[in-house]
């Protein structure tokens, strides 16, 4: 068992320090376990298997609209990282924008950079400010390298899972093993997994009210946002058993960030 416990902290700590890096805008410290070329892969074999599932919008006004933010959006974005001498920070990211017959309110962007809108989300957002803050926020995933870090996330906690499951089996501790696999199950996804994903959601809404800030869009419009979808939502899942934080907590973050974002919009950052 000793033997086993080391070989696993030894794993664990050659992977923290191969694979530690910071996270763009914000400097969070994150670990990837995966190439951003495995990544960018995987995403553009996931986004053909759902395309195939769902038709473009036929809708050419709405279309030209998302094409148009999006477009914006990454110039500015390419302008700018390109000024601080960050380009590779976009390695394997290729934006492109796409708008789906599909009635949800949806929208989201995949590791490789390519956003999809539905088309029931755009009754919502009913100017071009409104629809950078969810398009900025969607690039911001895939900046932040969110996709490698939740793969990552998720393969440790296997990892952690499958070697303490195989000590107690050793141990011949049976029930202690069935306790260990319900309890880690349980733990895992709601003190760690959950929170990273909520985590991810708000240094997506950090990073893309930074990147609208740079393109000059509205960034007040952000806020905005979220305050209208708090007033229409009235049945919200806890926080806590959610991927995503409560929409009055995303209202309330973005405003404390409206002062640093001004200073991108001004071109002090």
């Amino acid at each position: 068992m000793k033997r086993i416990s080391r070989w696993l902290f030894c794993l664990l700590t050659v992977a923290v320090i191969l694979s530690c890096s910071t996270v763009a805008f914000t400097g969070r410290r994150r670990m990837l376990l995966y190439s951003n070329s495995e990544i960018s892969s995987l995403s553009s074999q996931s986004y053909y298997e759902l395309m195939s599932t769902m038709s473009p919008s036929t809708n050419t006004v709405q279309t030209a609209l998302i094409n148009d933010v999006g477009n914006r959006l990454a110039k500015a974005l390419d302008r700018y990282l390109a000024m601080k001498g960050e380009t590779q920070l976009l390695s394997d990211i290729n934006w492109e924008f796409y708008l789906v017959r599909n009635t949800q309110a949806n929208a989201f962007c995949l590791p490789d950079g390519k956003v999809v809108f539905y088309e029931g989300i755009m009754p919502v957002l009913s100017t071009p400010d409104m629809i950078a803050v969810v398009m900025s926020h969607e690039m911001g995933h895939a900046l932040a390298r969110h996709g490698n870090e939740r793969m990552t996330q998720q393969t440790l906690v296997n990892l952690v899972g499958s070697v303490t499951g195989q000590i107690l089996e050793q141990k011949s501790l049976e029930n202690g093993r069935a306790l260990f696999e319900t309890a880690y199950t349980i733990g895992s996804q709601y003190g760690y997994l959950l929170p990273y994903s909520r985590k991810h959601e708000l240094e997506a809404d950090e990073i893309g009210l930074y990147i609208m800030a740079i393109a000059g869009f509205d960034i007040h419009q952000a806020p905005l946002l979220w305050q209208r979808m708090a007033e229409a939502n009235t049945t919200q899942v806890p926080e806590a058993l959610s991927t995503h934080p409560s929409d009055v907590r995303r209202m309330n973050n973005l405003e404390k960030l409206i002062e640093k974002a001004q200073k991108y919009a001004d071109g002090v950052l």
